[in-house]
């Protein structure tokens, strides 16, 4: 049944907007890469909030020895660093590995040292280590103010700073459309990397100002309700965890999509009953998987998985008990994307490919395969492989 069901699924391997115009774009094209810049020079000891509103003092001379509260930060660090965006991170926690072990591998192609890069801990806040921490003596720390890494709170962060490491919080996760650009900002600023941080700032705000643009026009009342499956199936027999005003949330609002769970959440992650799901009645169906086994009941996408898994899970997903009540899937507004979008300064691309699932007719000449192809050649040193995204059209 379900390699009938994969049979009909056709899959888009990843995203882009070439053909789109975009005359601020086009100015930046005849430029050296941003990732090939050199640091600015003789910088001065500065000032700056980061995204936890606190206050921090970054020295004049560049960073050497960074270390990231979580390792699944290492996607935002290459856009800033280049070439060789392990050159100076000396510590982290293992959570790329275990949680996106795909794009570990894809890294370790690419740069097989990066298994010596020491572990303060693991994938949880728990298992962090601070002797291990304080040991590697960092110049820099860099940490999530929400995930599994080092928090607010924890005693690390006083114990980092009484040697004098300036730390920095930053946020990819809790509220994606406001905190995206301010933390490239900020990265940019402690990293002495202001160029390539203003590059992929410029790049991200005219892919973001021609979705939205469009979207503007659209009254509310006429734009399509969404439900976003976050790690669709991975609850066993639960449904469905999702986003509320938040995370994943922010980017179907982004897209012009109406999310259902806004109203039924109290904050930005929770779950909402199949019951729920179905009185909503969505137009629009998104699935989201990362590193799921060959064969589990999980959306199986994103770095080095290929087109026939990904359809193979979206339709074994969407074949569930109850879901053929959604006029959403039955009617071909059926779609599954890489759940490491949902803590990701590449969100852009997420909100590209959701803004032509709602809107094929006016964004029939959106590319997102070309946005995602521009962004890994201008700005980093590991190219996309595997797919990120895929469709389920009608039963």
């Amino acid at each position: 049944m379900f390699k009938a069901l994969a049979a009909a699924v056709s899959v888009v391997a990843v995203v882009s907007l070439a053909g789109v115009p975009l005359p601020a774009l086009a100015q930046t094209q005849a430029q050296a890469p941003a990732s090939t810049q050199a640091p600015a020079q003789n910088a001065a000891a500065q000032t700056v909030t980061d995204l936890a509103g606190r206050t921090v003092r970054i020295p004049a001379a560049e960073p050497h020895r960074i270390l990231l509260g979580e390792s699944r930060l290492l996607p935002v660090i290459a856009l800033l660093e280049g070439q060789d965006p392990l050159a100076h991170i000396v510590g982290w926690q293992g959570d790329l590995p275990a949680m996106d072990p795909q794009t570990y591998r894809a890294y370790a192609q690419r740069f097989p040292n990066i298994g010596q890069i020491p572990l303060i801990g693991q994938s949880s806040e728990g298992s962090v280590s601070p002797e291990k921490a304080l040991a590697l003596k960092p110049d820099l720390a860099i940490l999530s103010i929400v995930g599994e890494g080092v928090g607010l709170h924890n005693p690390l962060v006083e114990q980092l700073e009484a040697t004098g490491t300036p730390v920095v919080f930053v946020d990819f996760r809790l509220h994606p459309l406001r905190d995206t650009l301010p933390s490239i900002k900020l990265l940019g600023q402690v990293l002495h990397r202001e160029a390539q941080a203003d590059a992929y700032s410029a790049f991200y705000s005219a892919h973001l100002q021609r979705v939205q643009s469009v979207i503007s026009r659209i009254p509310e009342a006429q734009r399509p309700k969404v439900f976003i499956d976050l790690l669709a199936g991975a609850w066993g027999a639960g449904c469905c965890h999702t986003a509320g005003k938040g995370n994943f949330g922010e980017l179907v609002e982004a897209a012009g999509g109406r999310n259902i769970a806004a109203p039924l959440l109290p904050g930005v992650l929770g779950d909402i009953s199949l019951e729920q799901i179905i009185a909503a009645q969505p137009d629009v169906y998104v699935a989201t998987g990362s590193h799921a086994k060959s064969g589990g009941l999980a959306l199986q996408i994103g770095a080095q998985t290929n087109p026939q898994d990904a359809a193979r899970s979206l339709a074994q997903l969407v074949a569930r008990p109850g879901f053929d009540t959604l006029a959403a899937i039955r009617n071909g507004r059926a779609h599954g994307i890489s759940h490491n979008y949902y803590d990701s300064a590449y969100n852009i691309v997420a909100i590209e490919a959701l803004a032509k699932w709602f809107y094929p007719e006016q964004f029939r000449n959106l590319d997102v395969n070309a946005t995602q192809a521009e962004l890994y050649r201008r700005f980093l040193a590991v190219p996309p492989t595997g797919t990120f995204w895929v469709d389920k059209p009608a039963s």
